[in-house]
């Protein structure tokens, strides 16, 4: 009888966990289902160049796991019982009425991310526009094309998603007036060189910087901050961070206030050994104990430390021990500028800083690395197929493994 594998979710950590699985076990032995709502995979670290008018390039799922063992299900997820060990889903695929489907499995992969989040500021989800998805994108798009030279948009938020959509627009709209509302100070994580290159490039593209601002209400022409001031907003994009989906905190897993699910070192749940949790759907802990931001960089690792973990306990291998670490953060500012700021392994920024355009084109291929690797998800590193030998039992001990730089 046949492991039955669930991966949930096929943005990058899903989709590369699906892949690695494949390449790691025999074809026989398992059946790998990836269940994702859209059929196409999405560039996530793209949006922002999706929103300011460029075309991204089509990546069908069908093309990308054509002939991998790997069974896509086009279908959105309404519901894991994780005590019964099923995944309801809700078709949609079909041209008739959507159909509920309950899918069994042995190994869950939960990898449904993270959507934007609104921190409850009124107005926000009525008149603001995000990106953490392709459809909010493509909205901002449209809306970015109607509007005439001078008028102004205003991006909410000075991580590393706002200060990317910000130099993007104002790139890509020269005619617009491009204004960046931060809590903090521009880039004040960044080492002196990082910030000093950020004001550069934010000065050239002619981007106002409004520092120590923070936004308590969004209207369909405005948003007005915590000090009173009104700024005149005719697109307000906001970027202030992600929140997890919701279905896992529905579940009897363990989860923090966040609603991010508990892993162990190897991306298994602390409470349920035949579910792991993957990409920003959970907290893992880093060097120095700390949580692993929500970002690709942390995604795609916790996704080959997860498959391999399956696989090891499949097929009675040894566990992978790979820590997991940071080096640096990539920022693209536009098509021409980036900033690549090196960094300690628990993501603490150090002096060294790469600027410019040799900075714009490392980012570029990190970008293009990333999309590759999903989009072939059997070539790469190599790799030898094992068989499955035993079944994990469900009761086997769940002490945590840190992992430490």
């Amino acid at each position: 009888m046949q492991h039955r594998i669930v991966v949930l979710g096929a943005g990058y950590t899903g989709a590369i966990a699906a892949g690695r699985l494949a390449r790691r076990l025999h074809r026989e032995d398992v059946a790998i289902t990836l269940v994702n709502a859209e059929p196409d995979f999405v560039e996530r670290v793209r949006m922002h160049q999706l929103a300011a008018g460029q075309d991204l390039r089509p990546r069908p799922f069908s093309e990308m796991f054509a002939g991998t063992g790997v069974e896509l299900k086009l279908a959105k997820v309404t519901g894991v019982d994780v005590d019964r060990r099923t995944v309801a889903v809700v078709d949609t695929n079909g041209p008739g009425e959507p159909e509920t489907e309950e899918l069994e499995y042995d190994t869950l992969v939960y990898a449904l991310g993270s959507h934007w989040n609104d921190q409850g500021v009124p107005g926000v989800t009525e008149h603001a526009h995000q990106i953490a998805g392709r459809p909010g994108a493509l909205r901002l798009r449209e809306r970015l094309a109607r509007l005439d030279a001078g008028e102004s948009v205003v991006v909410v938020g000075g991580g590393l998603t706002g200060l990317e959509a910000a130099t993007e627009i104002a790139e890509a709209r020269p005619d617009l007036d491009v204004a960046l509302a931060a809590r903090g100070e521009l880039g004040d994580w960044l080492s002196p060189k990082g910030r000093r290159h950020l004001r550069k490039v934010f000065g050239k593209l002619g981007i106002t910087v409004r520092e120590n601002s923070s936004v308590t209400g969004v209207e369909a022409d405005r948003v007005t901050t915590a000090d009173g001031e009104t700024i005149p907003a005719a697109a307000t994009v906001w970027t202030t961070g992600f929140a997890v989906h919701p279905i896992a905190r529905a579940t009897t897993l363990d989860v923090d206030d966040t609603g991010q699910i508990l892993v162990d070192g190897t991306m298994r749940s602390v409470s349920h050994p035949d579910v792991y949790a993957i990409g920003d759907a959970a907290l893992a802990m880093g060097p120095g104990d700390k949580p692993l931001r929500m970002s690709c960089a942390s995604g795609t690792p916790m996704a080959w430390q997860a498959a391999d973990a399956i696989a090891a306990r499949l097929t009675g291998g040894k566990l992978p021990e790979a820590p997991l670490r940071y080096f640096n953060q990539c920022i693209s500012l536009g098509r021409r500028e980036g900033l690549i700021q090196y960094v300690t392994a628990d993501d603490r920024a150090v002096r060294a800083a790469l600027t410019g355009r040799f900075a714009a084109v490392y980012k570029e291929l990190v970008c293009k690395g990333a999309a590759w690797g999903v989009a072939n998800p059997m070539l790469g590193l190599p790799s030898r197929r094992r068989h499955v030998v035993r079944q994990p039992a469900r009761t086997e001990s769940q002490s945590p493994v840190r992992t430490a730089a």
